[in-house]
């Protein structure tokens, strides 16, 4: 089958072949036709280090596709189902899965990195990024990687709800809890920041404010939900007449810098919610005095795929794509084919691109 491979951290160019096999289906675990997979930003980050997965990689890890194998020992789905694929399957099991946090679970993320259901060139052993790696035509997952979906949900409306949306709508929603009629600032306007923002509309914010230091994401952001838009620059301005000075109830940073966090701290009033749902380098620190801290009152939030229990969140979140109420399809800047994921992840980096969907068929 063919595949888009990493084959060391900091390459430029993948490596797209079609000589990729997979590991035998074990008796937990699906296998899946990838239909549709989003080109994150995070995937930029896992291909230069930034976010850390052994190589050889195949990148990607939002998707959505069709059940095509099952394991001895799975209920869950079967083939024929359309299912969207989770970068963090929660093991059910845990003592943070059964507590409500099946998001932070690492059972499978642990595993990802020393099991590599990938082969080439024979048979060497390659990785999927996050233990997925959907910039392939086929991948093998636990069964609580594979949520299963109404078929009448598009491929590429699906794969996005696969992270970008779960991650920003399911921070507004899930860890921050927006009320209706709160202000809320959005730093960082890429595809969950938008998410972020569509979550803070569906939640009843009155005022939403985008800001991004490229103002052709701008008109965007008002589409989908953001009532002002601003550069870093208009920003004390916005501060002021949107709040009189008194700053947002919801500041969220959707960047994953440590300068952009401490200038989203700013945005926040005494009392609100800072929510850092950018993910950042392990080397980049923040610093935030103790007084400030501890006097202001403010709430310092992460946001890990937005809290999402995804057994619930992929189908409410699909639902409300169906009633039309998350716009996605406004969302996607480009639709390719595998082969061209080179000059995608080039077009990525340049900033201006959004969401780019590989379609697979």
């Amino acid at each position: 089958m063919r595949a888009a491979l990493l084959h060391a951290v900091g390459d430029d160019k993948l490596d797209i072949r079609d000589d990729v096999t997979l590991a035998p289906v074990g008796p937990t675990e699906v296998r899946v036709r990838v239909r549709a997979t989003g080109v994150c930003h995070s995937d930029l980050s896992a291909m230069s280090g930034v976010l850390p997965q052994p190589v050889p990689l195949v990148p990607g890890h939002e998707g959505a596709g069709e059940v095509v194998e099952v394991g001895d020992h799975v209920t869950s789905v079967q083939p024929g189902d359309h299912v969207i694929i989770s970068w963090r399957p929660a093991c059910q099991e845990c003592r943070l899965c059964v507590g409500g946090q099946p998001y932070l679970c690492m059972k499978y993320t642990v595993e990802a990195f020393s099991k590599g259901n990938f082969r080439f060139g024979g048979d060497t052993m390659a990785f999927g990024m996050a233990g997925c790696g959907t910039w392939a035509e086929e991948v093998v997952i636990p069964w609580q990687g594979a949520i299963r979906i109404d078929a009448d949900v598009p491929w590429e409306a699906a794969a996005l709800i696969g992270c970008g949306i779960t991650t920003g709508v399911g921070a507004a929603v899930n860890t921050a809890r927006v009320r209706p009629g709160s202000t809320v600032a959005v730093v960082g306007c890429g595809g969950v920041g938008l998410s972020v923002i569509q979550g803070a509309r569906l939640s009843g914010a009155r005022v939403i404010l985008a800001v991004d230091p490229l103002e052709s994401k701008h008109e965007l952001a008002r589409k989908v939900g953001a009532t002002h838009a601003v550069t870093p620059d208009g920003v004390q301005g916005a501060l002021a007449e949107l709040t009189g000075g008194q700053g947002f109830d919801h500041a969220f940073e959707a960047v994953g810098k440590g300068a952009t966090i401490q200038a989203t701290w700013q945005l926040a009033r005494q009392g609100g919610d800072v929510i850092v749902v950018g993910a950042g380098a392990l080397d980049d620190m923040v610093s935030i005095s103790a007084f400030s801290l501890l006097f202001e009152g403010k709430k310092l939030l992460s946001s890990v795929y937005g809290e999402a229990d995804v057994r619930h969140d992929f189908p409410y979140f699909a639902d409300l794509y169906k009633a039309g109420r998350l716009d996605l399809d406004s969302m996607i800047s480009a639709r390719i084919r595998l082969a061209d994921l080179n000059d995608a992840v080039a077009a990525l980096k340049g900033g201006e691109v959004l969401r780019q969907i590989v379609i697979l068929d």
